[in-house]
């Protein structure tokens, strides 16, 4: 390293301030307000929507007003048991065209392939609704306008879909079941990755997937409003899905709250993906997943760089994530920026990460100003993770750290991320930053938490960290640094094994870390 041991130590000893173990400075008054699992989620949806404090400015939702036009579909024709998508689009058709009002899905089984919502339409499932929705793909044709996994195709849609549609709504107590096995599934693109998968020299409206003689299609997601406005969805509750659950995809004032989702052992079940939408609440609601949980996204690579639509003012409060890769993830699709999301009030129980950040060489954007505040975790890996390399299997040699690469339109930033009264009541690891050579993660403070965990640090291309008025209890005692500097230490009691702190320091431009008030008072550097 560029600097000398005994410089280093002395160092140490000039930011050292000893303590004792009396002392205290986690404010656990502030702790005490952090909810529960049996607090939060959709078991405890009030019926009105609380006005919403954030560090950025965001609308004033309040619940949508229908005209008071109602159609039961069972008034119309509609038979249990049978395929009745054409009675449950009329009616949808018939209630726009009166103006508006609710399409009532009674209690009943019923099955239907993809239902398109309109403008000033509630489509309420009342308690004991269960809607079915169809594997085969000409019950989804023919293709829509949407976004996979960040890139703009014609394709099957969603089952419940909608665009340029405003107030619209889906309600109620019912349970939909995605997309029962047939060629839905089994024609499911499966060759490259999307970006490479479509022509993105092509204009859009020729980038179509419908499946026709077994060609490769894009699963559907489950609820897709796409450039809408005013969307409103609450109580429902999703199972069985083929891909993502609920997306709204470029729309502008969303309200999800109440939802119930569960898609665990579904490769890519993510629950709810904000998708370059803006001015979004979220609230109450359960999420079981076999993806990622509660996802922000903003487009992929050049074909999100082209579109350039940013996912910002996001609000997600009073939430559960039960099971699922990330309680909160921003990414991996970041080229038109996710920035103002605020978490706060939420349990993280039993996902794989809690707070997660993800992106690649090749994606573009990233994310800054983002707040987390009163949140409980407990895990299977890691609290907070930041992957902004990935694996070759995606991105190919561009997951290699080394060499480091020009800066371009698609390299991609994380800055500006703060979180405040945390507890972490178990964990595999504290923090763990893969960022990037050229474009560090950069500017991450954490105040006031207790952590629980048995790994404890490591930094690998970030800088400016603060973690202060900590209590920290692990079975790790080093600190791991690669090319990070900037990083501080301030009131942060140790509590794992024996008296002393380590830090391993490997890089050229990693640097001493900075030390206010620490115990014990003890920092050894290791290789």
């Amino acid at each position: 390293m560029w600097y000398n041991k005994s410089v280093l130590l002395g160092c140490f000893v000039a930011f050292f301030s000893c303590k004792s173990n009396e002392e205290a400075w986690v404010d656990h008054d502030r702790l005490e307000l952090i909810p529960h699992a049996n607090q939060v989620g959709a078991m405890h949806l009030p019926v009105d929507i609380a006005p919403i404090n954030a560090p950025f400015d965001m609308p004033d939702f309040k619940r949508p007003v229908f005209p008071d036009f109602v159609i039961n579909i069972l008034d119309i024709g509609a038979k249990p048991g049978e395929k009745i998508t054409d009675v449950i689009q009329a009616a949808i058709d018939d209630v726009n065209s009166a103006g508006g009002g609710r399409v009532i899905i009674p209690k009943g089984i019923w099955k239907a392939g993809r239902i398109i919502l309109k403008s000033n339409v509630n489509l309420h499932f009342e308690d004991g609704a269960k809607l079915y929705f169809s594997g085969e793909l000409v019950d989804y044709r023919p293709a829509v306008f949407t976004r996979h996994e960040g890139v703009e195709v014609m394709s099957l849609g969603a089952c419940i879909y909608a665009y340029r549609e405003d107030n619209i709504a889906i309600t109620g107590k019912g349970i939909l079941y995605g997309p029962e096995e047939g060629n839905v599934r089994e024609q499911m693109m499966t060759e490259d990755v999307v970006e490479n998968f479509v022509p993105m020299d092509i204009p859009v409206s020729q980038r179509v997937y419908e499946g026709h003689d077994g060609e490769s299609i894009f699963l559907p997601m489950f609820v897709s409003p796409t450039e809408c406005t005013n969307v409103f969805i609450e109580g429902i509750t999703l199972e069985r899905t083929a891909f993502w659950n609920i997306v709204p995809v470029y729309c502008d004032g969303v309200i999800i709250r109440g939802v119930t989702v569960n898609s665990v052992g579904i490769p890519r079940g993510d629950g709810i993906d904000i998708e370059s939408s803006k001015n979004v609440l979220i609230e109450y609601a359960t999420l079981n997943n076999g993806d990622d949980c509660f996802t922000l996204k903003a487009g992929r690579g050049e074909d999100g760089v082209r579109v350039n639509k940013a996912t910002e003012n996001v609000v997600i409060r009073h939430c559960l994530a039960q099971e699922g890769h990330g309680g909160v993830t921003v990414g991996s699709e970041t080229a038109g920026w996710i920035r103002n999301l605020y978490v706060h009030d939420c349990v993280f129980d039993n996902t794989g990460v809690g707070i997660r950040f993800k992106t690649r060489r090749p994606r573009g954007g990233g994310g800054e100003n983002l707040y987390y505040e009163r949140i409980r975790m407990n895990l299977r890996h890691t609290a907070f993770r930041w992957d902004m390399l990935g694996s070759e299997l995606y991105v190919g040699e561009l997951a290699s750290r080394f060499p480091p690469r020009e800066k371009d339109h698609l390299t991609p930033t994380f800055k500006q991320i703060y979180a405040k009264d945390i507890i972490v009541e178990n964990a595999a690891a504290f923090i763990n930053v893969t960022g990037i050579p050229e474009s560090p993660m950069e500017n991450f403070e954490i105040d006031n938490a207790v952590v629980n965990s048995k790994q404890l640090f490591r930094a690998d291309d970030a800088k400016n960290m603060v973690l202060k008025n900590l209590e920290i209890t692990s079975q790790d005692s080093v600190l791991y640094l690669l090319d990070a500097h900037d990083i501080k230490l301030s009131h942060v009691r140790y509590l794992g094994l024996g008296d002393k702190w380590y830090v391993s320091y490997q890089g050229d431009s990693s640097q001493p870390i900075k030390l206010n008030k620490v115990y014990p008072n003890q920092l050894l550097e290791i290789d």
